[in-house]
Order: structure tokens, then C-alpha cells, then sequence
């Protein structure tokens, strides 16, 4: 284990294949060049290194980063300091959900030198706050869909009639009563249709608002992913230009690679499964939450020789700082329902 440690600390270092002579000169590593030599061939043989030319030196591989990550690094403290000043110019100014989610990725992009990505599906915990239909031309109507996380949706719907005012009022009335601080997963093709045979008289003039009012909400619950750094991608030597190339015009595609179902660090290889567009990649990330449930990513992109034990720390408190976040903004959320709900019976 010390040498295989060795081995991805001087890798990761140097970007050069690692020999037996540079490992027995370490003084922490007290046996001999044959011996070192047995042990790094063993280790290569249990898929723990690679040997890439001809000479004897040796690189890690999938198995062995992820050996080394697991049970041989010593991760480095992070700068307390630079911490602080991101927490005071960065996240201050954020009002919601997603800013604070955008702010952590550049923050992280920043202070790691790593292009950084955020998958965020908080939208499983909004509700909708406002629906409003505005008239825009001769039967073309903008339909207006406001959600709790601050989120704004919109689409111009073309009708086969113009609305009246009266038909126009009523539809707002109609869906800020039945929708309003209803969960976006909740709106399903089930209950629109129950709330299409509530509109009465109404319904074959305005169920087409209605339905249009549901893919909104469900366009609202596609988790998004945002990327940042992308210039650290860019100008990062170990990347074949042509694969970043290819990541950023298709980067939404990043979702399909990703997993948010674990917990703690999650460590993917851009070539272990042949399906990422960047070779030579590692992603690196951690779940935050919202209300104890998994409400997105946060990580980093980088080539596989990483530094892990610097980066490591940083995505461990990014993740921990956004879940906090989310969590206070949940309470005051909750704070402000109460207290208009207080105004309201006090004005009856």
C-alpha cells in the first residue's frame, strides 16, 4: 500500500511513468529496488497499475486511483481563508435556490482550477406560487408560471379563438385556487384531466391552457445542469481539444453519466465506460440535500491524475455549505408562509 501510494502521489505530481529507483530513494519506503520492482509487478497484475511503455516505470489505473482514494490519501486541509472570503462575496448575495447551487460551481471552478458541473433537481420540492395568461396578439397568449424556488416559466400558446376578458379572468381564478402551493410532481395527466372536468361550461374553451399550464410544470421538474470553468477545460494539456470540443456542444448530455442515487464522494472515469465524450477524465462529486432528501451534485471535471487529496476536501464543503443553505432557505420559506397565513386571519 505505501508503494502504490507512492506511486499515485508522484504520478499525479509529475504526469511521468513511475521506476523503482525514484521509489527506493523515498525514505519512507525502506526495502530494496528488487523488491519494490516484485511489488509493483504484483500490483500491476491485480489491475492496480499499468505499464504504458517499454521502460519500468509504472501509472495507475481505474482500480488503482479508486484503492488509492478509498484507503491510502491523506486529504490536504482546505484554505480557511479563501473559504471565507468565498462564503462572504459569494453566497451573501444569494436569494435562490439555484444561485446558491450556480454561486457553490463557480466558487469550486475558482479556487480548484477545475471545470466544475451542478445537476439540480431542488424543482421536486417547488410548488407553484402564480399562473397568469397574458393576451399578446390576435388568439396568441403568453401563459406565465411562477414556481416557490423562484423559478419562471413561459409559454406562448396559439388558441383556436380569442378569450374574452371574462374567460381570460376566470382562468386565473380557476388555477390560482386549484393550483396554487401545489407540489410540481404532483401535477400528472391525472389530476389535470379531474381539473379539466372541473371547469364546467369552460372546459372546451380553456382545458388547452390547462394542459399547457402541466408541461410547464413539468419542464420545471427536469433537473438542469450547469457547467463552469469551461476555460479550464479548454486549457488543460491532457485533453484531446477535440473531445472538449464535443463535451461542450453536447454537455446536457452529462446528465446520462451521472448518478445521484449514493452518498459521500463519487469518483467516475471519463474512458472506464466508454460512453463520455472526454478521454483521460475523471469526475469527482458529492449529493447535497434540501429537507433530508438528495436534491442534486456538485463536482468537478478534471484529468484522471487529479489531486485529489487538495480537491476532495473542497467538493466536501461546497456540498455541506449548499445543504445548509437550502436548508435555511427552506426555514425562512416556511417562516414567511406562516406569517401570511397569520396576516390573513387577522384581516378576517
Amino acid at each position: 500500500m505505501k508503494i502504490l501510494a507512492a506511486i499515485v502521489d508522484e504520478y499525479i505530481r509529475t504526469g511521468e511513468p513511475v521506476g523503482s529507483k525514484l521509489l527506493a530513494a523515498k525514505p519512507d519506503i525502506n526495502v530494496s529496488s528488487a523488491t519494490i520492482r516484485n511489488t509493483m509487478a504484483a500490483l500491476e497484475q491485480e489491475g492496480y497499475l499499468d505499464h504504458p511503455h517499454t521502460s519500468a516505470g509504472r501509472v495507475p489505473t481505474f482500480k488503482g486511483y479508486r484503492f488509492y482514494i478509498d484507503n491510502l490519501m491523506s486529504p490536504e486541509p482546505i484554505n480557511k481563508q479563501a473559504i471565507a472570503d468565498f462564503d462572504e462575496r459569494i453566497f451573501e448575495d444569494a436569494v435562490t435556490d439555484e444561485d446558491i447551487i450556480k454561486n457553490a460551481s463557480a466558487a469550486l471552478a475558482e479556487i480548484t482550477k477545475c471545470a466544475t458541473f451542478s445537476t439540480n433537481h431542488v424543482s421536486q420540492f417547488s410548488v407553484i406560487t402564480k399562473v397568469d395568461v397574458i393576451p399578446t396578439g390576435k388568439r396568441m397568449y403568453v401563459l406565465l408560471l411562477i414556481t416557490s424556488n423562484g423559478e419562471v416559466k413561459n409559454r406562448v400558446c396559439r388558441m383556436e379563438f380569442d378569450l374574452t376578458h371574462e374567460q381570460m379572468e376566470f382562468f386565473t381564478r380557476f388555477v390560482n385556487s386549484h393550483l396554487q402551493g401545489v407540489n410540481l410532481a404532483n401535477m400528472t395527466d391525472d389530476y389535470i384531466s379531474e381539473l379539466a372536468q372541473a371547469l364546467g361550461s369552460y372546459m372546451m374553451t380553456l382545458s388547452p391552457l390547462l394542459y399547457a399550464v402541466c408541461e410547464l410544470s413539468n419542464e420545471a421538474m427536469r433537473d438542469s445542469i450547469e457547467v463552469k470553468g469551461e476555460s479550464n477545460l479548454l486549457s488543460c494539456q491532457e485533453f484531446p481539444m477535440i473531445d472538449v470540443m464535443k463535451f461542450l456542444e453536447k454537455k446536457n448530455e452529462l446528465s446520462a453519466f451521472l448518478d445521484s442515487a449514493f452518498s459521500g464522494i463519487n469518483i467516475k472515469f471519463g474512458e472506464e465506460d466508454g460512453t463520455f465524450a472526454i478521454s483521460n477524465s475523471t469526475f469527482v462529486s458529492a449529493s447535497y440535500y434540501k429537507d433530508g432528501k438528495p436534491a442534486g451534485t456538485l463536482g468537478v471535471i478534471g484529468p484522471m491524475r487529479l489531486d485529489y487529496r487538495r480537491v476532495i476536501p473542497y467538493i466536501e464543503y461546497f456540498t455541506n455549505k449548499v445543504t445548509q443553505l437550502l436548508s435555511e432557505q427552506e426555514e425562512s420559506e416556511q417562516l414567511k408562509h406562516i406569517e401570511s397565513e397569520a396576516e390573513q386571519d387577522g384581516k378576517q
